[in-house]
C-alpha cells in the first residue's frame, strides 16, 4: 500500500522533471530579433587551394545564442530544383529578395534539419531549434538549425 509521503515524493519528482524539461524548451530568441542578431556579423578573406574564402567572424550576440533553442521565421526556398521536408533552408527574405535570388547576403539564409518532414509553402513559416554557427565548412550555410520543430505560420507583423 502506498502512504501520502510516497504520492507527494512522486508528485514532486514528477514536477521536477516537467520544470526541466520547459526550461529545456525555453526560447532564448525568436522573431526578427534572431534576425537582427544575425545580421551583425563580418567577414575575413583567407586563401584555401580554390582561392579567396569569405570566413564569418561571428559577433559577441551571435555567440552569446549559439547552442540556444531558437525560434526563427522565413520563407522557405526550394533549392536544387526540388523541397526536401527534412532539409529545407529557410530565408528571413521573400524568394525575389533572398541570398540566392535577389539582394539578400549570406546572413539572411539558415540551413535547418528538421525532426519531422514539412510541407512546403510560400507563406512565412516559425520553426524552433538549435542553433549552430558554421565558419569551418564552406559547403554549408553559415547559420544552421538542427532539431528543427515546425512551431506555425507566421503572422505579418513584419
Amino acid at each position: 500500500m502506498i502512504n501520502l509521503r510516497t504520492v507527494l515524493m512522486i508528485c514532486l519528482f514528477g514536477l521536477g522533471l516537467s520544470a526541466t524539461k520547459t526550461q529545456a524548451q525555453e526560447v532564448k530568441m525568436k522573431g526578427a530579433a534572431l534576425w537582427k542578431t544575425l545580421a551583425d556579423v563580418s567577414f575575413e578573406i583567407k586563401k584555401d587551394e580554390y582561392g579567396d574564402l569569405y570566413v564569418p567572424v561571428f559577433s559577441e550576440a551571435i555567440n552569446g545564442v549559439e547552442g540556444e533553442v531558437v525560434e526563427v521565421e522565413g520563407f522557405i526556398i526550394p533549392f536544387d530544383g526540388m523541397f526536401k521536408p527534412t532539409e529545407l533552408i529557410l530565408s528571413s527574405l521573400p524568394i525575389s529578395e533572398c541570398f540566392f535570388c535577389g539582394s539578400g547576403g549570406p546572413e539572411t539564409v539558415m540551413e535547418i534539419s528538421m525532426k519531422e518532414k514539412i510541407k512546403y509553402t510560400t507563406k512565412r513559416v516559425k520553426i524552433r531549434g538549435k542553433l549552430k554557427l558554421n565558419a569551418d565548412d564552406p559547403d554549408q550555410l553559415m547559420y544552421l538549425l538542427t532539431d528543427g520543430v515546425f512551431v506555425g505560420l507566421a503572422d505579418d507583423s513584419y
